[in-house]
């Protein structure tokens, strides 16, 4: 039962940080190319443009990273852990799956703390509170921490794949 709730819950979750990732890549590319044109061809800038492509990238990195995680995309040296039988490979990944899961729980709850600690900073071109930056590292560490506990919890069938020599 556990097991169909996180699966719900990070499918939803996995569907709104594509949209947002996505979102943001596209807000990177056309800030940054209207910054271009501006400069090159106006002889002009937007002060806010370097701010809002800086947000885009870190909310495009930290929502990213989950997915990847999900994915297994991330890297990882495998030489000697491919060797091993398949019930230790699967001992050693819901160990450090765990592991992780705990690491991000730290990074986590040091991003709220830092966020709060800087809400009253104010960026300089806009409005808005310099922790804009800690939001995504926040989604992003609970996202990964679900990911990471499902795993470690309910880990997929492992590869039996022989090892290459």
């Amino acid at each position: 039962m556990l097991d169909r709730l996180l699966t719900s819950i990070l499918t939803r979750a996995d569907t709104g940080a594509r949209y947002l990732v996505t979102f943001g890549a596209a807000a990177m590319v056309c800030v940054v190319s209207a910054q271009v044109v501006m400069r090159y061809v106006f002889n002009n800038s937007f002060d806010w443009a370097d701010e809002v492509s800086r947000i885009a990238f870190v909310w495009t990195i930290f929502l990213a990273i989950p997915l990847g995680i999900r994915d297994g995309t991330h890297v990882g040296i495998e030489l000697l852990v491919k060797r091993f039988p398949v019930p230790l490979r699967s001992l050693l990944a819901r160990v450090t799956n765990g592991l992780a899961a705990l690491m991000m729980v730290v990074v986590l709850w040091t991003s709220i703390v830092v966020a709060l600690a800087t809400w009253s900073e104010r960026l300089g071109a806009l409005n808005l509170t310099s922790s804009v930056f800690f939001f995504p590292v926040i989604l992003g560490a609970l996202h990964a921490t679900l990911h990471l506990t499902q795993m470690a919890l309910f880990p997929s069938e492992p590869t039996t794949a022989e090892p290459r020599t």
